[in-house]
């Protein structure tokens, strides 16, 4: 018998439940805690030989066992779909006690934000060259990709210096950022941020002042979340013990 994974997390004192109610894991099975050295870890019995595919249902109940012990602790996600059979759970916990325990220790008390910086400007404003209709069909496609490149490195420095403002804005609340940028599509900035429990407040009023320096900017924000992107353990349990 494998097991599916959700989550490790230190100081567990039970199952968890909403209402009351236990919290039903992929496929509606019955989720159980696994007591591994100082460790807690959210699990299931899985009967299939593959990992369980990637629908809707199984995703949203994933994600709702983690969050579901969000209020008592601030636990590990594993990645969607990671199924082992005990022993090598436990031999990984073990073999890897200290570095679960520093990754622990670098996300207790905090949880992740997530905040998505949109443009508010027509992607398709782009400089503008100069054509005549004497120009053939090649020199017009060198034309139309030179433009297309200018409006790129245009947009790549936008998302820098946008990415930059908000780091100026919230930084005093943010204990470790991810950010990507985008220099073709709409979203410009796309960060992730863990923050203490008891600065989400500020954190939020801050970036709603924010919000109302750059009118011009689409914000979507959302969280508190588990530390998702601040996990980072499904690589080194792969990498370790070729999960799938």
């Amino acid at each position: 018998m494998k097991l599916y994974v959700y989550c490790l997390a230190e100081k567990l004192g039970g199952l968890p439940s909403i209402h009351a109610a236990p919290v039903l894991g992929i496929s509606g099975a019955q989720v159980d805690l696994l007591k591994v050295e100082d460790f807690a870890l959210l699990v299931s019995e899985f009967d299939g030989d593959s990992a369980p595919s990637v629908t809707r249902d199984n995703a949203l109940a994933h994600a709702a066992v983690v969050a579901s012990v969000l209020n008592e602790t601030t636990p590990l996600p594993f990645r969607f779909g990671t199924v082992v059979a005990e022993d090598q759970l436990r031999s990984y916990v073990t073999a890897r006690r200290e570095a679960l325990k520093a990754k622990l220790d670098q996300v207790r008390g905090c949880v992740e934000m997530s905040v998505k910086i949109i443009s508010g400007s027509d992607q398709a404003d782009v400089p503008q060259l100069n054509e005549t209709d004497e120009q053939g069909p090649g020199a017009r496609f060198l034309n139309e990709k030179r433009r297309q490149i200018l409006g790129s490195e245009r947009r790549s420095e936008e998302a820098k210096q946008v990415a930059a403002w908000l780091k100026e804005q919230v930084g005093t609340y943010v204990q470790q950022e991810e950010v990507s940028l985008s220099q073709t599509e709409k979203l410009m900035v796309a960060a992730a941020h863990l923050v203490a429990r008891e600065q989400v407040a500020k954190y939020r009023d801050q970036l709603t002042m924010a919000r109302k320096m750059r009118p011009e900017l689409h914000f979507l924000v959302s969280g508190p979340w588990p530390p998702y992107t601040f996990s980072n353990i499904e690589l080194e349990f792969k990498t370790r013990f070729g999960v799938s």
